[in-house]
């Protein structure tokens, strides 16, 4: 059996007097494609970030986990989370990377864990370092715009350069929050099928957030779908009826083409 990669435990998180997730409970093995559904405020985004270390729990909330190694207990980081941090890729709605510098060097801010920080802001990464941002540019078919500005790229090109980023950096866990959200369509499709590739090709864990549901549903195995900060769902892609839908996204027809045919879901190579 995979080991598990995330162990989430009596988490909860407010802000001000909201609380944005309720008493969540999830665990992710290893190799394991996730979509992460919901509407706007369901907290996917919230939830991603607290993965990640972005932000602290409630206090009285159990713990986070990654590779078996507690990140937060109750409201407090452990020693263990910077380490840990190395290992987890994060793809932004928005894309982060840095506009004034060349995407070559985007993609080597994903070594930053694995070096001294001073050589980092110096830009003295090792020739082999080198090589594997440009491998990684190469496998998003991007290497021909390594030494552009990032800020000249467009928006689907810059995703797939912060693809790069995290296959430089050898993450083992991808947390993607809505990477394809202000994308076309044909750059949406691109990036979802590197996000797939990778995870069939490499075993790396994906978890993306995602508002279409179809792109969920067809891409990811498993689905959690998230309601008013809680988990309502949590199974196979195909478990999930129009009814189901009708319910997490409070409409009855039209949303992300509810009302349309499910495409065949692509399946895992190997």
């Amino acid at each position: 059996m995979n080991s598990l990669v995330i162990d989430i435990e009596g988490m909860n998180k407010t802000f001000g007097k909201r609380k944005v997730l309720k008493d969540i409970n999830l665990k992710i093995r290893a190799g394991e494609m996730v979509g992460l559904i919901g509407a706007s405020g369901s907290g996917k985004s919230t939830l991603i970030r607290l993965i990640a270390g972005l932000e602290r729990t409630d206090q009285g909330s159990k713990h986070i986990k990654l590779f078996s190694q507690a990140t937060q207990l109750s409201n407090k980081k452990t020693p263990h989370q910077r380490l840990l941090r190395r290992d987890v890729g994060i793809i932004f709605q928005q894309f982060n990377l840095v506009g004034r510098l060349s995407l070559l060097t985007n993609v080597l801010i994903g070594r930053l864990a694995h070096n001294s920080s001073w050589k980092g802001m110096l830009n003295l990464f090792p020739s082999a370092e080198k090589i594997k941002a440009l491998e990684a540019l190469e496998r998003v078919n991007m290497v021909e715009y390594a030494h552009q500005r990032s800020s000249t790229l467009s928006g689907g090109q810059q995703q797939r350069g912060a693809i790069a980023r995290a296959l430089t950096q050898e993450a083992k866990l991808i947390l993607a929050d809505e990477p394809i959200a202000s994308l076309d369509p044909a750059s949406s499709d691109r990036v979802m099928n590197l996000l797939c590739d990778i995870n069939c090709q490499d075993g790396t864990t994906v978890v993306v957030s995602l508002h279409q549901f179809e792109v969920a549903t067809t891409r990811c195995e498993r689905i959690i779908a998230l309601k008013d900060g809680a988990i309502v769902y949590d199974g196979k892609s195909s478990g999930i009826n129009q009814d189901d839908l009708i319910e997490l996204y409070g409409v009855e027809d039209g949303v992300c083409g509810l009302g349309a045919e499910r495409p065949e879901p692509i399946m895992k190579a190997g």
